[in-house]
């Protein structure tokens, strides 16, 4: 099957006055599949976000190419309207995300308008569609943004994503800043929509279990690099970089003696500035190598639709359960 999205070693550095460059994404590849859920995931300050963000064309990429169905997004759209069309995004924060000024039927008529979908009436009638499609009251078309809970708004932001038709929607942490009662009717949404209209999501979160619930396959970042990818299944049962592992023993579980099992890693996490050749995680790394502090690693496929970035990886499971003991123990 062709990927409906692609990455290849895409890379955004911001340049800091006197500093450097901060390498934000640093030589990330990916594919995401018509009708598939690709769950991006790292904890804060990785670059999952600023990877949706360049995917919506908000920042410049600094180097590497993004498709769209075969087709550059940088050099081959050269209407960026038209693209907008195909390539839609829902925000981390709906209290932020929506103009404070204009009420949610005016929210949701704006793109209809940017775009000259129609007159007056068949606007509305989209928009009614719309509603009816993400169980939006139409009562609500009336109010403002503050008058509605944050459930309710992200509500908007999904209709809205869906207002042209978009196959492609890029969720930046849609869930995150809501109550987990609320969070478990947006997710249920999302995958209800996407089962209906055949979407593709770019679903991105530092929640696992949110991750897991709702992906086909699952990309894990450390520090603007994707470090594992495979799909759900394999990593919650055989990660195989040691981030990886350290990560998904942090959910919250108890062991047979009562315990909280989880790996506590050590060292300071490096600096995205300018950063040195050899392997970003070496210095918090139970598993660590001289060859891995001085030498590049790549993504490598360790077994079918399993890519590791480890020189080691195969071994790196034996070494967890070691480092887990001690990290108990200690």
């Amino acid at each position: 099957m062709e990927a409906l999205v692609q990455a290849k070693n895409l890379k955004k550095y911001f340049s800091i006055s006197r500093k450097g460059l901060l390498h934000a994404v640093d030589d990330v590849s990916f594919e995401v599949y018509p009708g598939e859920t690709l769950g991006l995931v790292g904890e804060s300050g990785c670059g999952k976000s600023t990877i949706g963000n360049v995917m919506m064309r908000f920042y410049p990429k600094t180097g590497g190419s993004l498709l769209y169905r075969g087709k550059d997004i940088f050099t081959d759209w050269h209407d960026k309207l038209e693209l907008c069309k195909k390539m839609q995004i829902i925000f981390q924060d709906p209290y932020s995300s929506l103009n404070p000024r204009r009420t949610v039927g005016a929210i949701l008529k704006e793109a209809f308008i940017i775009h000259k979908q129609g007159n007056k009436a068949e606007i509305d009638k989209a928009v009614q569609e719309v509603c009816d499609l993400v169980e939006l009251p139409k009562n609500l078309l009336s109010r403002y943004p503050h008058e509605l809970d944050g459930g309710m708004r992200q509500v908007v932001g999904i209709a809205r994503s869906l207002s042209l038709e978009a196959d492609f929607i890029v969720c930046d942490e849609p869930v995150s800043s809501l109550d987990v009662s609320v969070q478990a009717r947006i997710i249920n949404l999302l995958m209800d929509l996407q089962q209906r209209l055949g979407l593709s999501y770019l679903f991105i979160s530092h929640d696992l279990s949110v991750v897991r619930h709702i992906s086909n396959r699952i990309a894990i970042m450390y520090l603007g690099q994707i470090v594992e990818t495979a799909d759900t299944d394999t990593i919650f049962a055989n990660a195989m970089h040691p981030y990886s592992i350290a990560l998904l023993s942090a959910i919250p579980r108890v062991n047979a003696d009562g315990e909280l099992s989880s790996i506590v890693l050590k060292g300071d996490v490096p600096s995205p500035m300018n950063p040195k050749p050899g392997c970003r995680f070496a210095p918090r790394c139970w598993m660590a190598r001289e060859e891995c502090i001085h030498e590049n690693q790549t993504l490598e496929e360790v077994e079918p639709g399993h890519f590791v970035f480890c020189r080691y990886a195969s071994a790196s499971r034996e070494e967890a359960k070691a480092a887990q003991t001690a990290s108990l123990a200690g």
